[in-house]
């Protein structure tokens, strides 16, 4: 069903199965697809790609330009996933052309009232991204991962897999995969043992990560540590994670318990 007053450019591919709001309008590059919900007053546009059973709440701005200096009206995309929750006022932009022009963002995700998410991001899986929290460019956010309200993410950072973010943070490091991190400029408190209980890991398993955990961050001598790390670690796949995420090349210092 298509309100009648929503406004809905011709070259548009819609699905039948879409319900479209009062005055929601959809551009000539936005392919929606099947059993999507979009309520009123939403704006849709750019090259934009959006999956199945996805829920978009009023005075949404999906697909709009990037807020970058250096874009010029070239034909960047967004593409999103299916069964996502788009709450009221969120916005997601298209790519950059030296980003690599796509913008993603995974599925089953909740993303909260005034949530931003900017040019360039990958967005996992399974992510909760809470009220007004504000993703900045080229970020790179793992499966699983919750942000708290209102946390500002600097360009360029990665947060891992079921990773978990304070309220009011500002993240300006990497965090590993299942870190939890706060602070006004972030720093890593300990493992994300309620999310990793939650996602049923095995008991062995947590200790096994929270024990590495306590090896990996002895020190602020991160490359010296793995070295020195337990063989026994490393058959721990989640403490695999932990090293390849280290290890893999990066623009931004990796949050430590020291980082304060």
């Amino acid at each position: 069903m298509i309100h009648k007053t929503a406004i809905i450019n011709p070259k548009a591919k819609i699905t039948q199965s879409v319900k479209i709001g009062p005055y929601s309008i959809i551009g000539p590059d936005v392919e929606i697809n099947k059993d999507v919900t979009i309520h009123s007053h939403v704006n849709i546009t750019g090259h934009t790609v959006i999956g199945k059973n996805n829920i978009i709440y009023p005075f949404a701005s999906i697909g709009s330009s990037p807020q970058d200096m250096k874009y010029k009206d070239e034909k960047t995309k967004l593409i999103i996933g299916d069964n996502n929750t788009i709450r009221e006022y969120v916005t997601i932009n298209t790519g950059t052309v030296q980003g690599g022009g796509i913008t993603k963002v995974g599925s089953n995700n909740l993303i909260m009232i005034s949530a931003h998410i900017a040019h360039d991001c990958i967005i996992g899986n399974n992510v909760i991204i809470a009220n007004s929290a504000a993703i900045a460019g080229h970020v790179e956010i793992g499966d699983q991962v919750i942000i708290g309200g209102n946390c500002g993410v600097q360009q360029y950072t990665r947060i891992g897999k079921m990773a978990m973010i304070g309220g009011m943070t500002g993240v300006s490091r990497d965090v590993i995969p299942y870190g939890l991190s706060t602070g006004n400029r972030n720093y890593l408190n300990g493992i994300n043992v309620v999310g990793l209980r939650r996602n049923n890991v095995l008991n062995k398993d947590i200790i096994g990560l929270t024990n590495a955990y306590k090896e990996i961050f002895i020190s602020e001598k991160l490359n010296e540590n793995l070295k020195k790390l337990n063989g026994d670690f490393k058959h721990n796949i989640y403490v695999k994670e932990i090293i390849d995420f280290i290890n893999k090349d990066k623009k931004r210092p990796i949050c430590t318990p020291f980082s304060r």
